[in-house]
């Protein structure tokens, strides 16, 4: 009788322990107050958080969980939509490549390993993106060059709300 109580509380004490271990999924995309200045139809990135944001107006905004740019790569500032792509080829920037020497030059749009999951949405100035991924267990983390990080159902939903010209804000 003790040994199955010793066991029961091991179990119970290990399974506490794992899951205090393992990373926490991100949260699904929820309409939240927002306080701001910001114009509807803005989106507003908050790396700290780890959150997108696209402004409702009425102090209401969506909010979506993504990834972020690594250590070293994040920045910060306002920029704007300048294309929209569904299944987008992706092709790595020079930093990547250098990193990851191995990497194709180019990989296919629908592929199961391009990075850009199902859509992408590129930024003025052309290196970094908002886009999906096909690796769901990153978004909530800080795991990017500097693009934004969405699960593919989120790209889909903000894809489908923002036209080409939308304000983007990113903040720490």
């Amino acid at each position: 009788m003790k040994l199955s109580r010793w066991l029961a509380a091991t179990a119970a004490a290990l399974t506490l322990a794992l899951s205090a271990a393992a990373p926490q999924s991100a949260q699904a995309r929820e309409i939240v107050g927002f306080a701001g200045s910001y114009s509807a139809g803005t989106i507003v990135v908050r790396t700290n958080e780890r959150s997108l944001y696209y402004v409702l107006g009425n102090g209401k905004a969506v909010r979506y969980p993504v990834g972020v740019g690594m250590s070293g790569k994040q920045w910060t500032g306002s920029s704007m939509i300048t294309g929209k792509y569904l299944r987008p080829a992706w092709s790595p920037p020079a930093e990547v490549k250098r990193d990851k020497p191995n990497m194709p030059n180019v990989i296919a749009g629908g592929s199961p390993h391009n990075p850009m999951g199902v859509a992408a949405m590129t930024l003025a100035g052309g290196e970094y993106a908002i886009h999906g991924t096909n690796v769901p267990g990153s978004v909530g983390g800080f795991v990017s060059y500097g693009c934004i990080r969405m699960l593919n159902t989120d790209i889909t939903d903000l894809y489908q709300r923002v036209p080409v010209g939308t304000t983007v804000v990113v903040t720490r």
